[in-house]
């Protein structure tokens, strides 16, 4: 099993920054990916950014250029650092990591882009 811890939300400007981090219970040996997801009140839970163990990343093209995911191994953390913010990207961020037998998720942490 794997628990993930999320941070780093809270209430921005729109053209603000934020970064999110993601921490693990443990380490990476066995996750396959680990991911950001978010939900907006009504919308369905969308793909934001993912990071696969061999380095790949996918980005949704809502937020190519702005959004940078990365990690830090030793750490078994994971960030999403979140620039030039838009009210549409106002939603719940959730965490996810995919091993080869299930996924699991965090708890979520809000984002609110202010216009």
């Amino acid at each position: 099993q794997v628990q993930l811890v999320e941070s780093g939300g809270g209430l921005v400007q729109a053209g603000g920054s934020l970064r999110l981090s993601c921490a693990a219970s443990r380490s990476n040996v066995g996750i396959v990916a680990m991911g950001w997801y978010r939900q907006a009140p009504g919308k369905q839970r969308e793909l934001v950014a993912r990071i696969f163990s061999g380095g790949r990343i996918n980005y949704a093209d809502s937020v190519k250029d702005r959004f940078t995911i990365s990690r830090d191994n030793a750490k078994n953390t994971v960030y999403l650092q979140m620039n030039s913010l838009k009210p549409e990207d106002t939603a719940l961020y959730y965490c996810n990591a995919l091993t080869i037998n299930s996924g699991y998720w965090g708890q979520g942490t809000q984002v609110t882009v202010s216009s």
